[in-house]
């Protein structure tokens, strides 16, 4: 080979090696970006609306058939913020079936009816989450029968709380391109103010690593006074406070999650 050819492939390696390492250094510098929501309203009228005052893009994720599914949901459009209808599904240890459950024993017909139900008491929504479904989400056939649904809406996303580490439904989710993310962090699996300090960092931790994280917490007073403080000091600590419709556009899957239900 000439050594002028030589020279131009090492000159043609270098341009690359610069040109890849750009777009690693500009992918590091990138904001993390931080997503949060807010699970299990729909029954407290006071402790929902101290909720959807929370400041910045926080989601709320409202149970249908609750007393206040409705209200909470308009006072959550009204003031810009995003509405995930919050859908029930059967668990392991189902001690507490909400109304409108989806369970396992339902036939198709009876499961979509069910889901057409709630997504009617609950206004506004552009997103579903799910509620418990630690028996549910581990079987393929059901969570196809709900993203095929979901997707015949063509306007609605998928958010798995992941409750068990068994959950097809991100799988299932992506086999039916169905626009889809899964929880990475419960913020207050229990009330202890230690608890929500060490999962709010890790959160930040794993948005550091992945670019992103979706955290979920509960209209609980700690810990809404606890994010009343922290969110607004997420800017200065270098992340972006994001709509979980955001995260959910870029189709990332979080891997970080540890279920539980």
């Amino acid at each position: 080979m000439a050594r002028q050819d030589v020279k131009q492939i090492l000159k043609s390696l270098g341009q690359a090696l610069l040109l890849l390492a750009g777009s690693y250094a500009t992918a590091a510098t990138q904001t993390p970006r931080i997503a949060i929501i807010i699970d299990d309203l729909g029954y407290q009228k006071a402790a929902g609306e101290r909720a959807i005052s929370l400041p910045g893009p926080v989601a709320y994720a409202i149970l249908p058939n609750t007393p206040r599914d409705a209200y909470l949901a308009r006072f959550a459009h009204a003031k810009g913020k995003e509405v995930l209808l919050h859908l029930p599904l059967q668990a392991v240890q189902d001690r507490s079936a909400v109304g409108g459950s989806l369970l396992l024993d339902m036939s198709r017909q009876q499961f979509l009816q069910a889901f057409s139900n709630s997504l009617e008491a609950v206004p506004h929504v552009v997103g579903v989450n799910s509620h418990r479904g630690s028996l549910l989400t581990r079987h393929p056939g059901h969570m196809g029968w709900l993203m095929e649904e979901i997707l015949d809406r063509g306007d609605l996303f998928f958010v798995d709380s992941y409750t068990t580490a068994a959950s097809v439904a991100l799988r299932v989710a992506n086999e039916n391109g169905v626009p889809a993310l899964r929880r990475d962090v419960f913020l207050d699996p229990d009330p202890e103010p230690a608890t929500l300090v060490r999962e709010f960092a890790r959160l930040k931790q794993l948005a550091r690593q992945q670019g992103f994280a979706v955290g979920i917490g509960h209209p609980y007073a700690g810990t809404l006074a606890f994010l009343e403080t922290a969110l607004p000091l997420l800017a200065e600590e270098g992340y972006e406070l994001v709509r979980i419709s955001d995260l959910v556009a870029s189709r990332a899957v979080p891997v970080s999650a540890t279920a539980a239900d």
